[in-house]
């Protein structure tokens, strides 16, 4: 009754949290606008399908893929477990499902184990990537201080919560040759010289630590850029579904446009934003954020940045992040934090003009994260509310405006080079 007690209480508590941490998530992605992407339904169940559960665009990098795909199968799969301990948990059952599945437990409980050993050799080969290796996007300015812990303290509760698993079932099989495991079989021999009653400590604080860690680790994952395993699915839901290099009109400006071409048309008066752009989170769209938090911080867009592999100050992975950090900030500080903004404070002009709009780094996403889109935003913002746009730039859109063609000169004499 105790140990139900016990039980009870960590999972209540465990709930709370997250639910908690859940609600704080909502508060911030409704910093946004609406994004008005509910349209084509269809479509967009299949992108969830095909990108988020399919991983259907990692295939560019087969061994990091190959590697994801264990341990994201791995962990939900396994995790099903928990199904049979939340109910041994509750009742006071040990392995409930086995009378129920009968033969067919051994094979899911020995698929699991698999599993198990699968995903600790592949947070091993990501450890070594990062650390031995020492893949350049892994080492890039970005990844400094908090993102770099923050990717080896996932690696490290998966190895974790992994072996737990194995070595409950170790100790259990240690003690009983009857019992249903496979792997915990094979690993046996390595307690073979314990007593029973160790046997069955070891066994027990093993099922506590499996059962904790994974609710710590469910409350970590708010906090960290691994909520990817949960919100990718709606993410890929709400992706741009439109041309990638199409900028979409803003309705005021068409609205002028119409007005000039058109004296009897009547400009819809609501069409006019509070602002022009983007200068804060809360003149980005939901879609917009909820890519910040959906981020991996894997660098694939940056490594594929033709502005970056350049030299530039432009990072793609950094705009999210720095998205991301922004909408932390204004949950955790409110209105003290209100003088702060995305642009200048968090992501500066020199990144953003430094993009060439070539839509490298939403080709490559794993999961159609679309920095561009923030980037374009707060463009539009520079230009249109600051005129702060480079010299050069607003020489051309002066010549565009005057001349009809980027060059200074007029319209007749576009053709006076032939001469030349």
């Amino acid at each position: 009754m105790a140990a139900q007690i016990a039980f009870f209480i960590l999972l209540t508590a465990g709930s709370v949290v997250f639910a908690w941490q859940v609600q704080r998530l909502r508060r911030g992605l409704a910093m946004g606008r609406p994004s008005e992407r509910n349209d084509q339904p269809l479509r967009r169940w299949k992108t969830m399908a095909r990108v988020a559960l399919g991983q259907g665009k990692m295939g560019s990098r087969p061994v990091a893929a190959l590697l994801h795909v264990v341990v994201y199968v791995g962990f939900v799969l396994i995790n099903i477990e928990v199904l049979e301990i939340l109910v041994d948990g509750a009742i006071g059952s040990h392995r409930f499902f086995a009378p129920y599945l009968g033969g067919a437990y051994v094979g899911i409980i020995g698929f699991f184990e698999l599993l198990g050993v699968a995903v600790i050799i592949a947070c091993l080969a990501f450890l070594f990537r990062r650390h031995v290796m020492r893949i350049p996007r892994f080492r890039h300015a970005d990844m400094k201080g908090w993102p770099s812990k923050d990717a080896d303290i996932i690696l490290y509760i998966e190895i974790m919560l992994m072996s737990a698993l194995l070595l409950m079932n170790t100790a259990e099989a240690a003690m009983d040759a009857e019992a249903p495991v496979v792997v915990g079989h094979w690993l046996a021999p390595l307690l073979s010289g314990m007593d029973e009653n160790s046997l069955h400590w070891i066994e027990r604080i093993a099922w506590w630590f499996h059962f904790a860690g994974i609710l710590a680790f469910l409350n970590y994952l708010p906090r960290s850029k691994h909520f990817h395993i949960i919100l990718a699915f709606p993410n890929t839901w709400y992706s741009k579904l439109s041309a990638r290099g199409r900028i979409p009109a803003m309705p005021s400006v068409t609205g002028e446009i119409k007005s000039m071409m058109d004296p009897s048309y009547v400009p819809d008066e609501t069409a006019v934003p509070d602002r022009f752009g983007a200068k804060d989170v809360s003149d980005l769209s939901f879609a917009n954020l909820l890519n910040a938090f959906t981020c991996t911080e894997c660098g694939r867009c940056t490594s594929a940045c033709p502005a970056s592999i350049t030299g530039k100050s432009l990072s793609p992975r950094q705009i999210m992040m720095a998205t991301r950090d922004r909408v932390e900030e204004s949950l955790d500080k409110g209105e003290s934090a209100k003088d702060n903004h995305l642009l200048d404070n968090f992501i500066s002009r020199e990144s953003l003009w430094a993009c060439t709009s070539c839509n490298a780094c939403v080709e490559v996403c794993p999961l159609n994260i679309d920095p561009l889109d923030i980037i374009l935003q707060m463009r539009q913002y520079l230009t249109m509310e600051e005129s702060a746009a480079p010299a050069p730039l607003n020489s051309m859109m002066s010549n565009i405006e005057n001349n009809g063609a980027p060059w200074a000169y007029p319209q007749a004499d576009r053709a006076a080079w032939i001469n030349e």
